[in-house]
């Protein structure tokens, strides 16, 4: 998982994202302005900055060069949704360019690419006696590999990237089966229960009433 520092003037937003953040694993720290940014570069290290574009001070597109320097790569999250500002912004070095508002299932998902990318991402998964590969695509438990289909893996892969998220079925199956998928949402009860039995997961897959499944760990 990432240290990951977020830059917006927004609190509120930047209160949001700390905490579905924290809830998949990540640690973060908060800057409301260009200045308190640089301060924080200062004297932490991150792996990571969500970075605003219309900041008090330095500005998001002013920042993006100090960042580079200190080697933290930088996804733009802003409201500027003009094609120019795009360009330039992925132009100026940024990894990835996202605009508010924002679903937090891709957000998750385009900050666990930029830390792959980077080799910063903890790509292990162990909950009791299962552990999972994300690299490798591979499941043990008990240190043995564990059987599932390629659905059924892409679905346990999106529960444990989205850790003590809850996720609607809708979510599941555009995430876990592409957006394009045209089934009924039962599919996913039926992957849920298959993926519980496997892997002894009644009491971690948590079903969460009228809505879908959260993979419930503990924090550290």
């Amino acid at each position: 998982m990432g240290h990951i520092l977020i830059v917006d003037d927004e609190k509120s937003i930047s209160d949001l994202i700390v905490m579905n953040l924290t809830m998949v694993g990540h640690t973060s720290e908060q800057a409301f302005n260009g200045g308190e940014a640089l301060d924080k570069l200062k004297i932490s290290r991150f792996d990571l900055c969500l970075l605003d574009i219309m900041l008090p001070g330095k500005d998001g597109f002013e920042l993006i060069d100090d960042f580079k320097s200190a080697g933290v790569p930088v996804i733009y999250l802003t409201a500027k949704n003009s094609l120019t500002d795009r360009v330039k912004g992925l132009n100026l070095g940024a990894e990835d360019y996202i605009i508010k508002p924002f679903e937090t299932l891709e957000l998750i998902a385009r900050i666990d690419v930029v830390l792959r990318r980077e080799g910063k991402n903890k790509n292990i998964f162990s909950n009791k006696n299962v552990t999972v590969d994300l690299n490798k695509h591979l499941v043990l438990k008990d240190n043995k590999a564990i059987d599932l289909t390629a659905q059924e893996y892409l679905l346990l892969e999106t529960l444990i990237l989205n850790q003590n998220l809850a996720l609607t079925r809708e979510q599941l199956l555009s995430t876990a089966w592409g957006y394009d998928y045209s089934g009924e949402t039962r599919t996913v009860d039926i992957h849920i229960q298959r993926l519980r039995k496997k892997l002894e997961w009644d009491d971690i897959i948590k079903t969460v009433f009228k809505f879908g499944y959260r993979l419930e760990v503990p924090r550290t």
